[in-house]
Parts: structure tokens; sequence; C-alpha cells
């Protein structure tokens, strides 16, 4: 499995494309803008995308989504809650419509030769999700290297974000954090370091 991440938009969110070697299929995380940039790498690496998979439903991780969808005929998963038919008023301007599929806590999409498990884990969103994949943790806007997701805006919770933290932290061995800003980590250096993470685990 190869991961490459590509920084997109003014807030340079995370796009991420992760890729089965053997078959150059991939799965794009994010596509939160700059479709061009995106597809461009698809191209130069001839690689054919399977699914779009989002963390949640904020403009910077989805405004990308429909021109990619459209190019490759991915299919694209989101977290219903945060489609914004369900979630009016939160500033969550993506919806599935009729071919997008919808996930949630606890299940498992195949795609690219590829297992991804699907981690219910509110708190920035009513919807966002963590995705993770072998050794790998897609965390969104939930865990950043250091940090957290902010829970000030509308959708919000900051007892859900410290569940969320709780849940990840508590997930059995070490993973690769991928948030959906900045820079990488491990989920082992977020559990010793970073004050959200040791907060939800006292809590």
């Amino acid at each position: 499995m190869l991961i490459k991440t590509i920084p997109v938009g003014q807030l340079e969110t995370n796009c991420y494309v992760v890729t089965n070697e053997e078959t150059l299929e991939c799965v794009v995380v994010d596509p939160g803008d700059e479709s061009n940039t995106i597809l461009d790498y698809l191209e130069e690496n001839r690689l054919k995308c399977r699914a779009i998979l989002l963390t949640h439903g904020h403009y910077d991780h989805v405004g990308a989504v429909d021109a990619i969808a459209k190019e490759t005929g991915a299919t694209v998963y989101m977290n219903e809650r945060d489609d914004f038919r369900h979630a009016v008023d939160m500033h969550l301007p993506y919806s599935l419509g009729d071919n997008g599929k919808s996930y949630d806590d606890g299940d498992v999409i195949e795609a690219a030769g590829l297992r991804f498990e699907i981690i219910g884990t509110p708190g920035h969103t009513p919807g966002g999700v963590t995705i993770k994949c072998e050794d790998a943790l897609f965390t969104g806007d939930t865990l950043f290297k250091g940090s957290c997701g902010r829970t000030d805006l509308p959708g919000g919770d900051m007892m859900q974000e410290l569940a969320s933290l709780r849940k990840l932290c508590e997930l059995p061995g070490d993973y690769e954090v991928y948030p959906g800003h900045m820079d990488s980590s491990t989920l082992e250096r977020e559990r010793e370091f970073n004050y959200y993470c040791r907060s939800a685990m006292r809590s």
C-alpha cells in the first residue's frame, strides 16, 4: 500500500491517494479542492480510482469530490449525518446524491483490493469518521498532531470529540496517523504527548 499526501486548497487540506501497488487501483480520501492536481497525479501514475472516502462533510474536504467522481466513475462514501440534506445550518455543503453511499461506525469498505474499516468519530461534525486501512488511520479533523478538531462550529460537540479521541487511543497497537491538516504522526505519540488525547483518556 502506498499513501500519497496532496495538500489542496487555501486551508491546505490533506487529500490522500491510497494505492494498491499490485493493481494500480486506488482510493482517494478527502479530495477537498484542486481536482486537476489530484487527477493529474492519478493520470501520471496510471492509477484507477475505485472509491472516494470522506472523513466528514466540511467544504474544505469535499470541494473536488464531484469532479473526481465524474472523471473516474468512483463511488463516493460519507456518513449521512454530514449530508446537507440531513444537517441543515451546519455549513456542510455536500450531498451524496443518488449514486453515493453512506457508511457508519463498524462498516467495512472493500475497494481497490484494500480493506477500509470505518470508525465513527463525531465531535468536529456529527458524521465525522476515521478510516482505518492496515496500519494507517485517516483521522480527518478529529485528531491532529498535537491537537484535535475544533468543536465551536455548528454541529460540533466537545464531549463527543473527547469520546472519539478516547476511542482512537484505545485501539490496540500503534498506527500511522494521517490527519486532515498539517503533518502526520503516530497514535502512540499522540497518546503520550497530545494534551487532548491525554485528557480524553482520563475522562
